[in-house]
């Protein structure tokens, strides 16, 4: 009885003090979001009061102009596309491979912990340091000025790969990883053999995470421009790239084009360019989401 007074003395008289700093604790971290929340909205808002009056089908179907009134960014729209769709089919099949590898194969040994352990530290590499590597190694011959693959799209795709290779490996991971265990006996009870268990079981369950992770990175992608700038330069293109070695520009590097020149009028081009660039992004992760949803809840089913 004594030793229940004795606790519960030492802890009534604390307990305003704690609901004190418990309440000033949550009003930091509400003000501390609030003030990213707001400093948000306000750079949207100027951007949409700058940026729509410019947007319209001729601005979206032309290419880039010294005239602002006739600029567009049509060129950088499909060299984005172009950059996008090579990044996926070099990153998603190496991506995926590696994380079933990592996960399902490898030994639980000192290699395969230095594997995962160097994965997971490139993955917060900054992307200039990969715009250098890609310029150094596909651009140019290794040691050397004399040119390998140029300044063209495969050489950009090549080098933003390496940019999200480690973001796929580790989202897949993470989505092979959550598969529970009891599918993987259920099927080796059937008569199933490593791979099969793999394809038939693991995959299927884990399909949603992976894809989310691999939209998720090409949305990261998307939106470099140092790693693209240490490729291509700061180029004029007023053409749309006909195939992988070609010369090439994506939407950032227009943007960052726009921003630069002094006259008002391309700063507003600027804005409408950022403008398509976040409905792209936002289309994007709408997928993930989307995609995550169906095929989860086809999984739980």
């Amino acid at each position: 009885m004594n030793k229940d007074k004795f606790i519960t003395g030492n802890i009534n008289p604390n307990r305003r003090f704690r609901k004190i700093i418990g309440g000033c604790v949550y009003i930091l971290f509400l003000l501390s979001t609030c003030v990213g929340i707001i400093g948000l909205g306000l750079l949207i808002f100027d951007v949409l009061k700058e940026g729509i009056p410019w947007i319209n089908w001729q601005f979206l179907t032309d290419f880039p102009s010294r005239d602002p009134k006739e600029a567009g960014l049509l060129s950088a729209l499909f060299g984005t596309i172009w950059l996008m769709f090579l990044t996926a089919l070099f990153t998603v099949p190496i991506g995926v491979g590696a994380a079933i590898y990592l996960e399902e194969y490898a030994p639980k040994n000192l290699l395969t912990r230095v594997i995962e352990i160097n994965v997971s530290n490139l993955a917060g590499v900054p992307s200039i340091v990969y715009g250098l590597l890609g310029m150094g190694i596909f651009v140019y011959r290794f040691g050397s000025d004399e040119m390998f693959l140029d300044r063209v799209l495969i050489a950009g795709a090549l080098t933003l790969s390496l940019l999200v290779l480690p973001i796929v490996i580790l989202a897949s991971r993470e989505s092979i990883r959550a598969v529970p265990d009891s599918y993987r006996q259920g099927a080796y009870a059937m008569g199933a053999d490593k791979w099969q268990v793999i394809k038939g079981a693991v995959l299927p369950s884990a399909f949603s995470g992976i894809l989310t992770g691999t939209i998720l990175a090409m949305s990261r992608a998307i939106g470099e421009a140092a790693p693209v700038i240490a490729i291509t330069a700061l180029v004029y293109i007023t053409y749309i790239p006909a195939h992988p070695f070609e010369r090439f520009t994506v939407l950032p590097i227009q943007i960052f084009n726009w921003v630069a020149r002094p006259q008002d009028d391309f700063r507003s081009l600027a804005a409408a360019g950022i403008i398509v660039l976040l409905v792209i992004l936002l289309t994007m992760n709408a997928i993930a989401v989307f995609l995550r949803n169906k095929y989860q809840t086809r999984s739980e089913e």
